[in-house]
């Protein structure tokens, strides 16, 4: 009766580490996907919002492996591999959880301080020795059809003759770009960027809260199985 659960519960294990594998690769590319989006905005916010994209990728990776060595446990039916391979499970789990949290928090963050980290950064779009910050803005006024960090007039105070390039709209001729001013904004984006710069962050930080703290209580099925497992093994010892 005990070996016959036992393989029950072996074969459910090999079953969940085939899924466990899958939420492995899933974590790496939502982590990715994440990391690459936010580093072309790296030099407005520095390292704050890379942390929990990172730690996303390592989680995955570490998932991925110890889906095999809890194969292993499974396969060679062996008492210490399994509960090994539970533990670091649970390891794993209060690592996503942590990541998930903090992609939540740092969402509830994004709201105050993305109008002024935008206005700090806007400073120094003419500076040298922040050519970072000069490419960021471009990329952001070119990519979400904006000007300015509330308007285009908050360009005055940096450029008081026009604003950037970046801010003309798609749809116009080079020449009407040219001839672009504060008073003449027919051709330019009007719109500010704070509020669809933070809904965008928004977006992109649920991503890495949602898929850490999704996946991190499918592994508390693995947690139980491998226990099952190991309990199932113990008691066949003891028969023996």
């Amino acid at each position: 009766m005990v070996e016959g659960g036992m393989k029950c519960v072996k074969y459910l294990l090999f079953l969940f580490n085939l899924m466990f594998v899958l939420a492995g690769v899933t974590l790496i590319a939502a982590g990715a996907y994440v990391q690459a989006q936010l580093k072309e905005y790296y030099d407005f916010f520095g390292n704050d919002y890379m942390g929990p994209g990172i730690l996303l990728i390592i989680v995955g990776v570490l998932i991925f492996f110890l889906a095999f060595f809890g194969c292993c446990g499974a396969y060679k039916e062996n008492y210490c591999l399994t509960m090994t391979f539970a533990v670091c499970l649970g390891i794993i789990f209060i690592l996503e959880i942590s990541g998930g949290i903090a992609g939540f928090v740092l969402r509830e963050d994004i709201e105050s301080e993305v109008e002024g980290v935008l206005t700090e950064a806007l400073k120094n779009y003419n500076e040298t020795t922040h050519t970072g910050v000069f490419n960021a803005w471009n990329k952001l006024q070119e990519q979400f059809d904006c000007c300015g960090v509330k308007g285009f007039k908050d360009w005055e105070q940096v450029l008081p003759n026009r604003p950037p390039d970046s801010c003309c709209k798609d749809s116009v001729s080079d020449n009407d770009c040219a001839s672009r001013s504060y008073s003449k904004t027919s051709a330019i984006n009007t719109e500010g960027c704070s509020q669809t710069f933070e809904n965008y962050l928004k977006n992109k930080v649920a991503i890495i809260g949602g898929v850490g703290i999704g996946l991190a209580f499918v592994q508390v099925v693995g947690i139980l199985f491998a226990c099952c497992l190991a309990r199932a093994i113990r008691k066949e010892y003891e028969v023996v």
